[in-house]
């Protein structure tokens, strides 16, 4: 019996989608079975094990659910998983065929989810913290999915630690210069010509400050953690948010 996992790939032609199938092509335990875009009938979604999900977030949840419902477990790239969309999800798969699995990865990249990782044990020690996240201009959400999350856990470790808000006197911003807030962190995305996927985390204290940060040059950095998800995920049953929990961290 063969242990090649069959792929099929959903927003194939994308930037992300098209790397993500070079990169199943490339690999010696998966096959690539299925490519799809816009408007094209999922059918058997090729006869996939796995499929690896990258689309825009209005479809991701409409296509993410007509795997679940045949049983296929899913790798899922795309942003916009607010926590309601993930209990529908959630929901869905307890009524799915025993054992599917559903990976939500706001990045893929191991240094990012390090990133993230850093930022989350940092923030307890630190009274100040924000978050720069910087993308190419065709990025169609704000902030990213990586930094929303990243804003999750610090925010979370925060609240753990007793500290309260975020030191900051400003009272007039009518141009939004602040930027957004996400779990009480200030979040800024910048959109500039040139770059791909970049996020540094600033925390600072008395007399110090700690700049963790990350950089993706090219879409090809995503891919080891892509990988690794796909061969992870069906022995994940149910909803995991974040590659970490396969890596151990």
């Amino acid at each position: 019996m063969s242990d090649t996992i069959k792929v099929s790939v959903i927003g194939a032609s994308g930037r992300m989608g098209s790397t993500v199938c070079q990169a199943v092509e490339d690999a010696p335990d998966t096959e690539l079975v299925g490519r799809y875009d816009v408007g094209d009938d999922l059918g058997d979604l090729g006869g996939a094990d796995v499929v690896v999900e990258f689309s825009v977030p209005d479809s991701s949840p409409a296509n993410v659910a007509y795997c679940v419902d045949r049983g296929v477990s899913v790798v899922v790239g795309t942003t916009g998983w607010d926590e309601s969309r993930l209990e529908t999800l959630r929901a869905q798969v307890e009524q799915a065929p025993e054992g599917t699995g559903v990976l939500i990865a706001p990045n893929f990249a191991i240094g990012a989810i390090l990133m993230m990782s850093f930022a989350q044990q940092a923030a307890r020690f630190y009274e100040s913290v924000e978050i720069i996240e910087l993308h190419h201009p065709g990025k169609v959400d704000a902030p990213s999915g990586t930094a929303a999350r990243t804003a999750d856990l610090v925010g979370a470790a925060r609240e753990e630690a007793g500290l309260g808000d975020v030191p900051d006197a400003t009272t007039h911003d009518p141009h939004g210069a602040r930027g957004a807030r996400v779990h009480g962190v200030p979040v800024h995305s910048v959109r500039l010509l040139g770059l791909v996927a970049h996020q540094e985390v600033l925390l600072g204290g008395e007399g110090e400050q700690l700049t963790i940060r990350h950089d993706s040059f090219d879409r090809v950095s995503f891919m080891p953690g892509v990988l690794e998800g796909v061969r992870n995920v069906r022995q994940h049953p149910g909803v995991t948010v974040g590659l970490e929990h396969y890596l151990g961290l």
